[in-house]
């Protein structure tokens, strides 16, 4: 079952300052990342699949350039770790300004 979350995600460059901090725009990103998920999702043991599907506002916004910060927050809620995934599928979506989302689903291969 595929699951929306509707926020607008950050690149790596607004992650990150230098190789190991993170900035405030990714802290509070990570805050509210973190309540919105649902409090129960099932993430399966052994070897994951995941899908993404980024709804962008910017057509140039690079599609990858998205996963590894919400990706990193999956891991968190769900406590999984991330070297499992096996499989990433990830796709981009052309959304208006203020209707920007993420949808995931993460199934054992």
């Amino acid at each position: 079952m595929r699951t929306r979350i509707n926020i607008k995600t950050i690149s790596v460059n607004e992650a990150w300052m230098g190789r190991r901090y993170k900035t405030k725009k990714y802290k509070v990103y990570e805050v509210i990342l973190l309540n919105l998920l649902p409090k129960r999702y099932k993430v399966p043991k052994g070897k994951l699949e995941v899908y993404y599907k980024f709804g962008l506002s910017n057509k140039n916004a690079d599609c990858d350039n998205n996963i590894k910060q919400f990706q990193d927050c999956l891991q968190k809620k769900y406590e999984f770790n991330d070297c499992m995934i096996y499989k990433l599928m990830a796709e981009k979506e052309d959304v208006k300004k203020g209707n920007e989302f993420v949808e995931f689903e993460i199934k054992k291969i």
